[in-house]
């Protein structure tokens, strides 16, 4: 299951410390499952952190499956993530809890298979927070615990 909510920010610039701007954020959080996670170059600027979040929804005894393409943009989630990507080239079960942010739809062209030419769509988001880590089932990262996150470490 997962959720969305938002909460609303404002900045204020060091130029004009009084005109505060007022921005709603929407987040989107839940329970997913951690693929491809893989390094864009992209032509211009620096290269950045990606991964697909499977994300579970529905009933517990017929689930669905929502696809996310994340850009990794929080930095202990960068940490978390690249810590998880052997596991998820070796097949293994990357269960998280996260924490999405800035999402917005992306329609493309297939290039190839037997879909080539037709249009997709692929949801996108900044994923912003992990709060657990669990591979194969076994708890390997909890955030705001010291033992789980001695042991990321030590992995």
């Amino acid at each position: 299951m997962y959720s969305a909510y938002h909460q609303v920010t404002r900045v204020a610039t060091r130029e004009d410390p009084m005109n505060e701007k007022t921005y709603f954020n929407l987040y989107t959080s839940g329970l997913g499952y951690v693929n491809r996670v893989r390094t864009v170059t992209p032509k211009r600027g620096e290269p950045f952190l990606c991964c697909d979040i499977a994300a579970l929804s529905g009933a517990a005894d017929d689930v669905d499956y929502v696809r996310f393409d994340c850009k990794v943009t929080g930095s202990e989630a960068r940490k978390l993530i690249a810590r998880c990507e052997q596991a998820v080239n070796e097949k293994r079960k990357v269960l998280i809890h996260f924490r999405l942010g800035d999402l917005y739809v992306d329609m493309f062209t297939y290039s190839k298979g037997e879909r080539k030419g037709e249009t997709g769509v692929s949801l996108k988001a900044r994923l912003l927070y992990i709060g657990l880590v669990k591979i194969d089932g076994e708890v390997v990262w909890q955030a705001g615990n010291q033992e789980t996150e001695a042991e990321a470490d030590a992995a």
